[in-house]
């Protein structure tokens, strides 16, 4: 089996591998995730560097090699005669490799032979040019047939989550949920008026919340609407939480952990007072240039939102989108199960309650408290409010009803909260299906 021809050193499409690689690897042996590679304050350099079309594929190979990454490396390890070298960067050549393989309109000679110069540029790498040539070129051929014998709704989800849901939702609703996280989601909108007419004008669909659904898009920024801020991004199911305080027009509502802003902007629009909270100074001012560009007004204050005092001012309502393990967002975010561990859990719980706790202190009597995560572990959602519960006599819960949400029944749980999931809203097209996974229950102060 031949190498590929090495007199053209940087052939077109090797820069985006090699972003791409280099991502992955980020990802699994640094604890990197992937929104900080990609568009957080610091990315990785290598993406400013590509056109957008490179750039635009770069992203794609790596959130395919992390939605598929159980079943990659499976066809990997039984694609090599002698087990994976220890060299991560030779596991990140493959494993984007496969993907390009497996999952991508791409064709096969591209994806083995810039596959193998990728571990060509590194001098240490390049003995193992050989090994990457034979194992893709191997899945190239049998790679199909080995994928269709292969469970991959298991296999790409780690085992100790997999088990968690299944303790928690069943074996077929885990299915369902992996399924889900297996396809790219759509683009949800949140729109400032006239749902209807911006579904017409972006060829999308008016969901049942009122959010508006894309099947696909190009940069959001170049979206009709956006300049103009008629319109944010946000999943409809994290468009929820701030509907369950009903009317707030004119009442004083206090937003905790309240950055990128998109239910900052919701109770806004909603003719609320509101005073977003939130730790982080680059992701308020995230949340402030969100505001600026949909002309909405709120007071915005950077501390810790489980320790903020607020002048010990009491509102009419207050919500806690608390920091979690993220694992309802797996459809947009395929890193969380792959840097998520069960420890964080216990953690994060923890600094949830905390955050209740402070929600309760500034809530005067007779307000409403909204919780919400957007987690699919029950410590992290139900467990949080049932021992709030207990524990505080100041509290009650206020059921959310059915008839709050019409045709969304299904989402309302027997104790009256919230609770989504990926699997929900299923679609003939798969471009057009799901909701991140989301908690919210509604409490009232006493």
């Amino acid at each position: 089996m031949s190498l590929p021809d090495l007199s053209s050193p940087h052939p077109p499409g090797l820069a985006c591998r090699r972003v791409a690689a280099e991502v992955l690897e980020a990802v699994l042996h640094s604890g990197r995730s992937l929104d900080q590679q990609l568009d957080g304050a610091r990315p990785h350099l290598g993406m400013g560097e590509l056109a957008d079309r490179d750039r635009a594929l770069a992203r794609r190979i790596v959130t395919t090699a992390l939605r598929r990454l159980g079943t990659l490396r499976v066809l990997i390890a039984d694609a090599l005669d002698k087990g994976l070298p220890d060299a991560p960067r030779i596991e990140s050549a493959l494993v984007t490799g496969a993907a390009q393989l497996m999952f991508l309109d791409i064709p096969d000679h591209a994806a083995v032979d810039l596959s193998v110069r990728l571990v060509q540029l590194n001098r240490r790498d390049a003995r193992y040019a050989g090994l990457v040539n034979a194992v893709l070129r191997r899945l190239a051929r049998t790679g199909s047939e080995r994928l269709a014998r292969l469970d991959s709704l298991a296999l790409d989800t780690p085992d100790w989550l997999r088990a968690r849901w299944v303790q928690a939702y069943g074996e077929s609703t885990t299915r369902a949920v992996a399924l889900a996280n297996s396809f790219e989601p759509p683009l949800d909108l949140t729109v400032k008026s006239d749902p209807d007419g911006w579904a017409e004008r972006l060829g999308g669909r008016k969901l049942p919340t009122g959010s508006i659904r894309l099947a696909s898009h190009g940069a959001v920024s170049a979206l009709p609407g956006y300049a103009e801020g008629s319109w944010w991004v946000q999943d409809a199911a994290a468009a929820l939480p701030a509907r369950l305080f009903r009317d707030v027009a004119g009442r004083a509502v206090a937003d905790l952990c309240a950055a990128p802003g998109g239910k900052t902007a919701q109770l806004a629009l909603s003719g609320a007072k509101v005073t977003a909270i939130d730790r982080s100074e680059q992701r308020m001012a995230r949340l402030k240039e969100n505001l600026q560009r949909t002309n909405l007004q709120a007071t915005t204050a950077v501390a810790p939102a489980e320790e903020w005092q607020g002048g010990d001012a009491a509102f009419d309502a207050v919500l806690v989108d608390a920091p979690c393990t993220s694992t309802g967002t797996v459809r947009r975010h395929p890193d969380i199960p792959w840097l998520k561990t069960p420890a964080e859990i216990e953690v994060l719980s923890a600094l949830q309650m905390r955050l209740l706790d402070r929600a309760i202190e500034l809530t005067r009597p007779g307000g409403t408290i909204v919780f919400a995560t957007c987690s699919l572990e029950p410590e992290e959602g139900e467990h949080i409010i049932a021992a709030a519960l207990d524990r505080d006599p100041r509290i009650r819960r206020d059921p959310i009803a059915a008839a709050e949400f019409p045709g969304l029944e299904g989402l309302i749980t027997p104790l009256g909260e919230l609770r989504t999931l990926p699997c929900h809203w299923p679609d003939a097209d798969a471009r057009m299906s799901g909701l991140d996974g989301f908690f919210a229950a509604r409490l009232q102060r006493i």
